[in-house]
């Protein structure tokens, strides 16, 4: 059932983003974050910072153009599509976990068990549970456990090549992952960073890393196959996710107006009825 346009004076927004800081983790290869005060109150009666960062920490929005040219960018992508319905998709309750992959049929196995359609335009949110061990995750209401950035970077599960193809077969608007990328983590640099593990990601998902993410023809698959497309994603979402597990809701993502923007930070909501 579609959702209807409400009144938000009647609906509960829910922070579904991780904090920024100067220790946000940075991705394989990549740069981290650097805040310097450059004004102090006590001196200059104002107090003012410089950040330098790359955009892929925190939670952040992937535009087309990250992997994508002509894009669009971050500034091309219409407000309209940044919000819409969203059924978020816990795949925990199906025993994904390290190094896992999920594809079509964990979703089509939700739609089933809750008796809900992922319908065309929607927003996919896909829960993973890993946002509990990245070090920036402030909300601790129903999860209890302590940072863990190796198992965060290096175990969250993902999915294959059909899983995209299943994506824009149903017509998704956009995904979202709790997760630090919405590929697997070995189908990704950090099968370049980390070697040392494929013979454990092997024996997990029990095939040949080749043969589940073929390179270079399957590599970052939801970047590569679905950025083409104008498929976008959000990655590193968090926060009060927790809250609003197995439902569907009004879900948006927020970056600045980025112009020739690959990716920006965002904010990501949830508006549920009260």
């Amino acid at each position: 059932m579609a959702l209807k346009p409400a009144d938000l004076s009647r609906m509960r927004v829910l922070d579904l983003s991780q904090n920024f800081s100067v220790d946000s983790p940075p991705f394989a290869f990549y740069e981290g974050p650097t805040v310097k005060w450059v004004k102090k109150m006590a001196f200059e009666g104002v107090n003012a910072q410089l950040i330098s960062s790359t955009n892929h920490i925190a939670t952040h929005l992937d535009a087309p153009l990250h992997f994508n040219d002509p894009g669009p960018d971050v500034a091309g992508i219409p407000l309209a599509e940044l919000l819409g319905p969203a059924c978020v998709v816990d795949l925990t309750q199906f025993g994904v976990g390290d190094y896992d992959i999920y594809g079509p049929e964990h979703m089509e196995r939700w739609e089933k068990r809750y008796k809900t359609r992922i319908q065309r335009g929607d927003i996919l949110v896909i829960h993973t549970g890993y946002h509990h061990y990245y070090n920036e995750d402030w909300y601790k209401v129903r999860n209890r456990d302590k940072p863990n950035l190796p198992r965060a970077f290096l175990r969250h599960p993902g999915p294959q090549l059909e899983f995209c193809e299943w994506v824009l077969d149903r017509g998704i608007r956009w995904l979202a992952v709790d997760a630090i990328s919405t590929d697997h983590p070995f189908n990704t640099n950090v099968r370049r960073a980390r070697p040392d593990l494929v013979p454990e990601v092997e024996r997990k998902i029990g095939m040949p890393i080749d043969q589940a993410f073929p390179w270079p023809h399957a590599y970052q698959a939801t970047h590569t196959h679905l950025f083409p497309k104008g498929v976008f994603h959000v990655e590193n979402v968090g926060g009060m996710i927790d809250e609003v597990l197995d439902m569907r809701v009004w879900f948006g993502a927020f970056p600045f107006r980025f112009k020739g923007g690959e990716a920006a930070f965002c904010r990501c909501f949830a508006f549920v009825q009260k």
